[in-house]
């Protein structure tokens, strides 16, 4: 049998060169094995406020009872899915919900929202559920996967034949999204379910990081850094020298085994080092 799975983790979030001020977000919450990475919209105050929502709904969605997250959820059930990724889509449809109410109590907040990608882990399988152009991607074995697909306009296009992936990549149109948080009444995500496995890497980031750096720069900074949180810098550090006009924002996730002795120290004191979640902003 395979020793079980435990998970490190780092997040950094960077005004970047650019911007007077970060509206992107990230939070985790190592307990409850979920991560995410938000990136807001709607000016100075109302991005800032929107992913911030986004994520304190989220994360305190998840780090309720489990038979109470039930509870006020809104829209239509998925089906197809893993229970996992069907949590993921009923936390999303709250934080859609936790942004729509904000923005109506308050009208310098109207027309606020926010992209997510959210990542729940359990055990040696994860979800991933997205909206907007944030993206998380699976490094194994040095080769880079992205999990999800823009919901952007440029992606549309190349989706329906009327625009080249070199094309979408060059185009001015790359930041117009058409899928976001706290727009619409309700949310529809992407999800999907995935297999974990020890060294796999987790890339969750926003597009002030993806749009700038390439797949194989990603792989030489992750593989290449001493720590999570070094690669975290480095990734950040090569969006602006290559030239990212946003904020920038990056959570990276790997999965390790545990020796013997750790497995006891777990055993013994329960959640031992890995206690921590996070929200920036």
């Amino acid at each position: 049998m395979s020793p079980p799975l435990t998970l490190q983790v780092a997040g950094r979030t960077d005004v970047g060169s650019v911007r007077q001020n970060n509206e992107d977000n990230f939070g985790y919450d190592t307990r409850c094995g979920i991560f995410l990475v938000c990136d807001g919209m709607g000016g100075h105050v109302g991005g800032e406020r929107a992913s911030k929502i986004a994520v304190e709904t989220i994360l305190g969605y998840f780090r309720q009872d489990p038979g109470n997250r039930h509870q006020g959820l809104v829209g239509r059930s998925f089906e197809g899915v893993s229970e996992r990724a069907s949590a993921l889509a009923g936390a999303l449809q709250l934080a859609n919900q936790a942004i729509q109410e904000q923005a109506s109590q308050n009208p310098t907040l109207a027309g606020m929202g926010s992209t997510i990608v959210a990542v729940l882990v359990e055990g040696g399988l994860f979800s991933v559920a997205h909206v907007g152009d944030s993206r998380v991607y699976l490094l194994r074995d040095r080769a880079l996967q992205q999990l999800t697909t823009d919901h952007s306009l440029v992606m549309e296009q190349v989706r329906r034949g009327l625009m080249t992936p070199e094309e979408a990549e060059k185009s001015e149109m790359q930041n117009v999204i058409v899928r976001s948080l706290g727009v619409e009444e309700s949310v529809e995500p992407d999800l999907a379910d995935h297999e974990l496995a020890a060294e796999d890497i987790l890339l969750l980031c926003c597009d002030g990081l993806s749009r700038f750096v390439p797949e194989s720069k990603m792989i030489e900074v992750i593989t290449q850094a001493e720590t999570l949180d070094k690669a975290c810098a480095d990734l950040i550090e090569a969006a602006k020298t290559l030239g990212s006009d946003d904020n920038i924002t990056c959570v990276l996730v790997r999965a390790t085994t545990l020796s013997r002795r750790e497995r006891m120290l777990d055993a013994l004191i329960p959640g031992r080092g890995r206690l921590r979640w996070q929200s920036a902003g």
